[in-house]
């Protein structure tokens, strides 16, 4: 990491960026998520606009690393960083499952968007990403979009995601939610036997923009859905939108055939997967399940759970579009590319008498295996 703290101080930065080398911080914790343990971890700091952010490669087997840049009022830096090591690894297997020849990373600034962003502090962040040297490629997630990338994109070449005005293919949550969509009527075709989700009742859990795009497209196939979420305004203009949607407090163990949630993740826990009345889960949160454990709890309740990395990779299928310059229609039809794929991962787990969990797992594995490991 010294030639990345020298080349940032050549470019006139009063920052810093190191690597944890402990074995309790990211070492310990990075096994105990996967055994393919990260490649490299970037903590960066900022005094001038205030910039605390940690940039997890996890592998770069299949490409550069990919992922989102979430900005987010974490409790402490313990979980900034566990949030980090869990979405850079799920990264890693998304990239694989979907079929894009890119690897895994993931970043988080930490620290309440609507307080303390500004564009000094992403364009502190951009230089400490340009300092990586195309290792990591980020994009939009929680507490970013569009203008933040259009931002991030005037200080490194290694951004995607853009607006439209500034070269880039625009907001990743319709293809998002898309590719959820297409992963829930693969779910459906294999509990009720058709692949629609007409007459299902849909309880969304979570209604920022993957959400409100998802409740468009069940509607316009004729489900029925509600919808919950704490941020009340949010709510409401899903009201204005959409009359028929009903507002719930709470969807996760309501009595719907799907719950979906599209929130943050580790929603499913070991006391809610008791309690869940539906018999498909299927979203757009990242890292759904709160312990592996949970996924046996849902099969032994004969509840269908639809790997989130794999329903939600429509977004990294847009921005690896982008990357290639890729036509819409070709990048469109690649999401649609998820249905297939998902009725094959519930097929193979059925088949095997495993969890779709471990079945998405494998998938992905055996593109990660075809590669010789270099570190």
């Amino acid at each position: 990491m010294a030639h990345q703290a020298e080349a940032a101080r050549r470019q006139g930065k009063e920052s810093t960026v190191t690597v944890l080398h402990t074995d309790a911080g990211v070492f310990g914790r990075s096994h105990e998520l996967s055994a393919r343990r990260h490649e490299q971890v970037v903590f960066c700091e900022d005094d001038r606009t205030g910039l605390k952010a940690i940039i997890a490669i996890h592998s770069t087997a299949l490409g550069p690393a990919l992922g989102g840049t979430r900005f987010y009022p974490y409790a402490d830096e313990s979980a900034a960083l566990q949030d980090v090591l869990r979405l850079s690894w799920g990264m890693t297997y998304k990239a694989a499952a979907a079929g894009v020849d890119l690897g895994g990373g993931k970043a988080v600034i930490i620290g309440d968007p609507a307080i303390d962003k500004s564009e000094a502090l992403l364009a502190a962040y951009a230089r400490f990403v340009e300092t990586l040297g195309g290792r990591y490629i980020t994009a939009g997630d929680v507490g970013t979009n569009t203008d933040d990338l259009d931002v991030i994109g005037r200080h490194t070449r290694h951004v995607t995601g853009r607006s439209a005005a500034a070269g880039g293919s625009g907001d990743s949550a319709r293809l998002t939610a898309l590719g959820v969509f297409h992963s829930m009527r693969a779910g459906a075709e294999s509990v009720w036997g058709a692949p629609t989700l007409a007459n299902r009742t849909v309880g969304v859990e979570g209604v920022g923009k993957v959400g409100r795009e998802l409740i468009a497209l069940l509607l316009a196939d004729g489900a029925e859905v509600c919808v919950a979420d704490v941020n009340d305004a949010a709510m409401q203009r899903v009201a204005q939108e959409h009359p028929s949607v009903r507002l719930l407090s709470a969807v996760a163990t309501a009595p719907v055939d799907v719950y979906a949630p599209c929130a943050l993740g580790a929603t499913l826990t070991a006391d809610s997967a008791e309690a869940i009345e539906a018999k498909l889960v299927c979203g757009a949160a990242n890292n759904q399940l709160a312990e592996p454990s949970v996924e046996q709890t849902l099969n032994d309740r004969g509840i269908t759970w639809v790997p989130d990395f794999v329903a939600n990779a429509g977004g990294l299928i847009q921005v690896a579009g982008e990357l290639r310059a890729a036509a819409p229609a070709e990048i469109e039809f690649e999401v649609a590319d998820i249905f297939d794929r998902c009725r094959d991962i519930i097929a193979a787990a059925r088949a095997e008498g495993i969890g779709t969990g471990a079945a998405a797992n494998r998938f992905a594995e055996r593109r990660l295996d075809a590669i010789p490991r270099s570190l």
